[in-house]
């Protein structure tokens, strides 16, 4: 049984006047029973079909992409080319060939965690290296003009803002900076 309620379309092809009136109107609350109704089929669609780049998340990335260009494009409807629900599947259609697409271009996800090594994952060779390395920084920050030394501890060992080395030395904070910018130059130099 159908329900009475004149301000819910009861077929699909009767949201074509409540797309026309979106495109008029930008109406709110028509956008919102269009949005109501089609967004649980569309992420159906969007879950039709599985790849291996379908997922519930992708689902719900395209009803709204595919909602969101329904609002935008409202205005391109026409009635005498194909209903509402056509018109809104074939933006859910292309959508979802660009989201693919997409992921095909991006087949692999990344996260920080594969770009910085594990500290568990350090070898014998690796902390060589790492030793080396805070060797010649050590090695260079020992070069430095004892003022510029002990601004860079402060702020890089201590971890101390710029304002704090400033109160705490008695200096101005311009000149705290100009050490820091100094030495880091210095060190660019020396390294």
């Amino acid at each position: 049984m159908q329900s009475t309620n004149s301000s819910t379309p009861a077929k699909t092809d009767d949201w074509s006047p409540v797309l026309i009136k979106i495109a008029k109107d930008r109406d709110r609350v028509a956008f919102g029973k269009l949005f109501d109704h089609f967004a649980p089929k569309i992420k159906s669609y969007g879950m039709m079909l599985r790849s291996q780049h379908t997922s519930p998340q992708m689902a719900e990335e395209l009803v709204q992409d595919v909602m969101l260009k329904v609002w935008l494009k409202a205005h391109c409807f026409d009635v005498s080319k194909a209903s509402a629900s056509t018109w809104i599947f074939t933006i859910a259609r292309n959508c979802r060939t660009d989201f693919i697409r997409k992921a095909n271009r991006t087949d692999t996800e990344l996260s920080a965690d594969d770009l910085w090594p594990m500290a568990e994952e350090e070898g014998p060779y690796t902390s060589l290296h790492q030793r080396r390395i805070e060797k010649n920084i050590h090695s260079a920050v020992a070069q430095l003009p004892p003022e510029q030394a002990d601004v860079l501890k402060r702020i890089y060992i201590e971890g101390k803002s710029h304002s704090e080395v400033a109160a705490a030395t008695g200096l101005p904070l311009g000149t705290v900076k100009s050490r820091v910018r100094l030495a880091v130059g210095k060190l660019r130099t020396l390294l």
